[in-house]
Order: C-alpha cells, then structure tokens, then sequence
C-alpha cells in the first residue's frame, strides 16, 4: 500500500531547494573559475551560465527565469522567460546572475561571484534586462529616512541624523563608471566618504546590512536590474532598505517593460515590491572579495568553496564551506 506525502510549497521549499541551490552557484563559480585571469570575459560568463543551467534543469522545480542577464551586453545568458527544472514540483520564479564581475573574473581581480535567487512563483520583479537606479541603506532606520529622488548629499545627511553621526562618518559606495561622476561629488560635498568598486553592486548592497563590519552605510548609483532583484531577496533575509527605478529611457524599453505587465516606467520599487512571499539567496564566491572567498583548486585534486545561502522567511543565514573530491565529476556532470 502506498501513500502520498503532501508538502506545502514553503517547506518544500525550504526542505529540498535551500541546499540545493548551493549546488547550483557552486557549479557555476567553479567552471567560472577554472578561467580566471584569463582575459576572456565572456567565455568565463558562458561557462558560469551553461553550468548553472544544468543543475538548475536537475531540481525538482517548475521554474521560470522571470529576470536574468544577457540582453544588455550580448552576453550568454539564462534568458528571461527561460523555463527550468524537471517542470514537475513548486512553481518558482528565478532571478540569476550567474558570474556578477566578469572582469573581475576576467582579471582575476577580488569580488567575483556566482548568484541567484529562487521565490514562490510570481513574487519576483519580471522585467527586462535595463538598467537601475539604486539606493539601499541597512536595517534599523525608519521608513523614508532616505529618498531616491532626493540628491545623493540630502541623502547623506538624512542617514547621518538618523544614525546620530556627522555627514563625515558616513561611507557610500558606488561603483566607479563615468555615469556617476555627479553622483560621487554630491557624497563628497557632505564630507562622507567614497568607496568604489570596480564592479559586483550585489555584494555592494549586502554590505549596507551590516556597517559596523563591511564599513558601508549606503549605496548610491546605477546597475543591471537583475543585480537589483538579486540584492532585493538577499535584504529580504537580512534586513535593509532599497529603493529601484527601472531605466526605460527609449520607446523600445518602454514597450518590452509593458509586456511584462509595468506599466508605470517610473515606479519606485521598495524591497518587498523586487522579492516578496518565501525567498531563496545563494551565492558562492568565485574570485576572494569581502564578501566570500574564491574557488580554490588544490594540488590533491579537492576543490574549496565558499557560499553563503540566505532564507526570508526564517532569517537564516548560512556560510558554507564545501570540499568537493569526485573533481572529473564534477567538472563534467
């Protein structure tokens, strides 16, 4: 005699995809890895996106990639709309970024990562690949301490007197282009300090979660709306506030948003607008950065990773450090 088992959806999510979406970043960073200053973005990206790919085509999900990366820079990607999974098992909308910093990877400079994140289906933002506006503070503040459309020094003064410091022990970060040039010299005018990185504004949000550790209290500046998603989920498990615009600044942009049902270009999406419902972050480290440390290959054949794998709805936060032995396995399956 047999009998059928029923699961609601949140556990199942929680019982079989919490780890298992471990498996997938990790396989995504390692192959991204093995190309490592090497020079070559977009093979480094191809091999991140083929191998995350194939293991999300092994989970028990009927998933659906409801934003990913790719159109913007014509680069391999996990497409928007891209089904997978077995196609049997939870409904589940996928965002991805399957190596965030490719010329970091490229370069082999500090703070590549391989991300995504998994949420019941239809709480994640679908959107085109565009870019961003973004603003993201910590917990702990009061709703409306900070306003996308007030200036980057307004800002910075708000966060201070909430925080009950000067504008000069505030530090933003902002990733270094061109396009924020304004950006920088308005932080600058308060006093506050500047922190820029070269790329990887996912971890960059993460970071405002925790000021007393990673020494950032705000982001400011423009991104990939999938990185913006991304960084959504991780602050719905750790806490923090942000605030996003879509880019739509062409007719073109404004027609492929409004088929994925927004129809107000200029909305200003919070946290909770990006990720709602149950959500699922993982990222592992493919290059050592603050925030996770690199893929390492030893001379015995084991492979290192680092991962950390978050969950809204319990909070949890968890940093694994795995050794995989089966190293042709795990290359190839």
């Amino acid at each position: 005699m047999s009998m059928t088992i029923t699961v609601p959806p949140q556990q199942l999510l929680e019982r079989i995809l919490s780890m298992e979406i471990v498996r997938v970043t990790e396989r995504a960073a390692v192959s991204a890895a093995r190309l490592r200053g090497r020079g070559d973005e977009k093979a480094a990206d191809q091999a991140a996106v083929d191998a995350m790919r194939r293991e999300l085509n092994k989970l028990p999900i009927e998933g659906t990639v409801v934003i990913g990366e790719g159109e913007r820079d014509e680069a391999p990607m996990l497409f928007i709309g891209e089904k997978v999974g077995i196609q049997a098992g939870p409904r589940v909308d996928i965002a991805v970024d399957p190596l965030e910093g490719t010329t970091l990877c490229a370069k082999s400079m500090p703070g590549a990562i391989a991300t995504m994140a998994m949420a019941e289906g239809g709480t994640l933002l679908n959107a085109p690949d565009v870019y961003m506006q973004k603003l993201a503070i910590g917990p702990g503040y009061d709703r409306g301490v900070v306003d996308l459309d007030a200036s980057p020094a307004d800002n910075i003064r708000r966060l201070a007197k909430a925080k009950g410091v000067a504008p000069s022990a505030i530090t933003a970060l902002v990733l270094d282009r061109p396009r924020h040039a304004d950006i920088i010299a308005s932080v600058r005018s308060t006093g506050a300090a500047v922190h820029l990185i070269m790329d990887g504004d996912v971890a960059g949000v993460i970071h405002t979660a925790d000021p007393d550790n990673t020494g950032i209290d705000i982001y400011l500046g423009t991104g990939g709306a999938p990185e913006g998603v991304l960084a959504a989920a991780a602050l719905r498990c750790i806490g923090g506030q942000m605030q996003c615009r879509l880019i739509l600044d062409t007719e073109e942009k404004r027609e492929r948003s409004f088929k994925m049902g927004i129809t107000d270009p200029k909305k200003i999406y919070g946290v909770e607008d990006l990720a709602k419902g149950d959500c699922l972050f993982s990222a592992t480290g493919v290059t050592t950065g603050s925030l996770l440390s690199g893929v390492k290959f030893r001379k015995d054949g084991v492979i290192e990773t680092e991962t950390v794998v978050m969950r809204s709805v319990t909070g949890t936060v968890r940093v694994i450090k795995a050794e995989h032995r089966q190293l042709e396995k795990f290359h190839l399956d």
